[in-house]
């Protein structure tokens, strides 16, 4: 694994654990971290076909080892616009049903830029879906069934963390995301 692949993960696992999990914008995800099912993988290909590809390869490698229970596909140098990303993100998911895999898999989004529909820009609830870099999440639909099954009032996630994010304040978010990130101590 090169020295960039490292960097994009670390920095990525660094905000899954600081926001994601400290602050339980996903209740679910500590478990998987520490069982240590979550699969991290790094994409440089900028090519639209290419980046779709990677997606078929990482369905084909969880319909083959149950041992992974998701995976966050990192794209390093692609989708820097979040306009771009949305666009690849509607190419994903409607490959992801043209492939058989609807009901199987679910895409969940991340960006640098995400910005909910409708909400402003500074909104500090867009950063429950800002990671460092773009990936898309793939997770198995069968394991969202059974987690939310066992949680008292799943419904109430989405709206418990933009209250959360809000009362944390933009600042806030922002210093968290930035943490994140690898710094060049050369």
């Amino acid at each position: 694994m090169s020295n960039k692949d490292q960097q994009l993960i670390k920095a990525t696992q660094t905000w899954l654990k600081s926001v994601i999990i400290d602050y339980s914008i996903c209740p679910f995800a500590k478990r998987e971290l520490e069982r240590e099912s979550i699969r991290f993988c790094v994409s440089h290909d900028t090519e639209i076909e290419s980046c779709l590809m990677n997606l078929m390869l990482e369905c084909d490698l969880l319909d083959a080892d149950i041992t992974i229970e998701t995976t966050l596909l990192i794209y390093g140098n692609a989708f820097a616009a979040f306009d771009d990303y949305l666009d690849f993100l509607d190419l994903a998911e409607t490959l992801l049903i043209e492939q058989g895999y609807e009901g199987v898999y679910q895409l969940a989004s991340f960006h640098p830029d995400y910005c909910f529909e409708g909400a402003r820009q500074d909104d500090p609830a867009n950063y429950t879906n800002r990671s460092p870099y773009p990936m898309l999440h793939l997770l198995r639909e069968s394991s969202i069934e059974q987690a939310v099954s066992t949680y008292p009032h799943p419904e109430n996630i989405p709206q418990r963390n933009i209250e959360l994010t809000r009362e944390l304040g933009l600042a806030k978010m922002q210093a968290l995301l930035t943490a994140c990130y690898p710094f060049d101590d050369s």
